[in-house]
């Protein structure tokens, strides 16, 4: 196909691929009920989707543990949504300080480049130590396991900016605020929202381990103790739901994103 017949809308891409994405997935479940009726595998090993449909049902109408399904799933939305804007909040504004100015890229980047490698879930027998088993804690291991992905998307996409736009400003008088909402914030956007995406993935994957070691709510504590009962179609139940919920706010902000930076043709 050449370049002057390929889709110019994004939009019309995604929506003509939807129903292969369906018809793909509808596919994958049918394939899960043949395997798990055909007993290959031991039913607390692998339970068939009815199984798990009726746990959805039976989770959501008697609660599991002491909490409904809705009542988990609100905990680790609430607690994933202000850790993840808190990171948001902070990583964005220091990205782009430590791409400005030196001496704070000097100031932070050691910090950053140590704290980086080690693993996020190093970090929740501390927080557990300093902070107890509360809410907390575990809003911040959520800030720090994406915090360093938002710094470094932000910082990358202003140090990427053509130096001739900035020149070019320039050369039209533009005060400093002119610039950074004209040139700057414009051209760093389509990183942010990648780090964003990135970051929200993260962020899932801390939660969960942090509710599974440390949380009496929470879809991770519900996997967490369901394993521990061999209650396997209770345990899909929460893979799922966090698997639904990760993938609505990949959708969220991919459509926030083809609205703020509709001139990239991105998200």
């Amino acid at each position: 196909m050449g370049i002057l017949n390929r889709p110019t809308s994004r939009r019309s891409v995604i929506s003509r691929d939807t129903p292969v994405s369906w018809a793909v997935a509808v596919a994958g479940i049918l394939l899960w009920q043949v395997v798990a009726s055909l007993h290959w595998f031991p039913s607390v090993a692998l339970p068939s989707p009815l199984r798990v449909a009726h746990d959805i049902w039976a989770t959501t109408v008697y609660g599991y543990s002491g909490h409904t399904l809705p009542e988990d799933i609100a905990a680790s939305l609430g607690r994933i949504t202000v850790g993840f804007l808190a990171a948001v909040a902070v990583g964005v504004p220091v990205g782009f300080l430590m791409a400005t100015y030196r001496g704070v890229f000097l100031a932070i980047d050691p910090w950053l480049q140590f704290f980086r490698p080690v693993p996020p879930l190093a970090y929740i027998p501390v927080l557990v130590i300093w902070f107890g088993i509360g809410e907390l804690s575990k809003v911040l291991l959520i800030f720090f396991c994406t915090l360093p992905i938002l710094i470094l998307s932000t910082m990358g996409g202003v140090r990427a900016i053509p130096e001739t736009r900035l020149r070019l400003a320039a050369v039209f008088g533009l005060t400093p605020w002119q610039r950074f909402f004209g040139i700057v914030l414009p051209s760093v956007l389509p990183d942010i929202f990648t780090g964003m995406r990135v970051g929200i993935g993260i962020a899932w994957t801390c939660l969960v381990a942090a509710e599974m070691i440390a949380a009496q709510s929470g879809l991770g504590a519900m996997i967490e103790i369901a394993g521990g009962e061999l209650r396997t179609g209770v345990v899909f139940v929460g893979i799922v739901f966090i698997g639904l919920i990760g993938y609505a706010m990949e959708v969220v902000l991919r459509t926030i994103e083809r609205r703020v930076v509709f001139w990239t043709g991105k998200g």
